[in-house]
């Protein structure tokens, strides 16, 4: 059984627990996106910026997502995806890149 209090005392109350269940969906949503994403902080504070920064983020997560399964990549998603965190500038075909860094056994980036 679940209690839920509230200062609105019009609102029925399994009203309120429908609201607290669309709420923690939106927390898992964000608690996705700070893991999988990467975003820390946002760079804007209007809605524009967020939505926009967060699309962005999105868009690079699924092509990088698209190319880890289109070429076969050995590891994980979460690999690839670190493994081009470190190397963004290097001067190496990507090919290349993601084939040779998952026998690394450490994928910290450099201090």
């Amino acid at each position: 059984m679940l209690i839920f209090l509230t200062n609105h005392l019009e609102v029925p109350g399994l009203t309120v627990a429908r609201l607290y269940k669309l709420r923690w969906q939106v927390e898992r949503f964000f608690r996705w996106i700070k893991r999988h994403l990467r975003i820390k902080h946002f760079y804007g504070n209007s809605p524009n910026a967020v939505k926009t920064q967060i699309w962005i983020a999105v868009a690079v997560y699924v092509m990088v997502a698209i190319l880890h399964k289109e070429l076969r990549l050995p590891g994980s998603l979460h690999t690839t995806l670190q493994i081009l965190s470190i190397h963004p500038f290097e001067k190496v075909p990507l090919l290349a890149l993601l084939r040779a860094c998952p026998q690394r056994k450490n994928f910290q980036k450099p201090v």
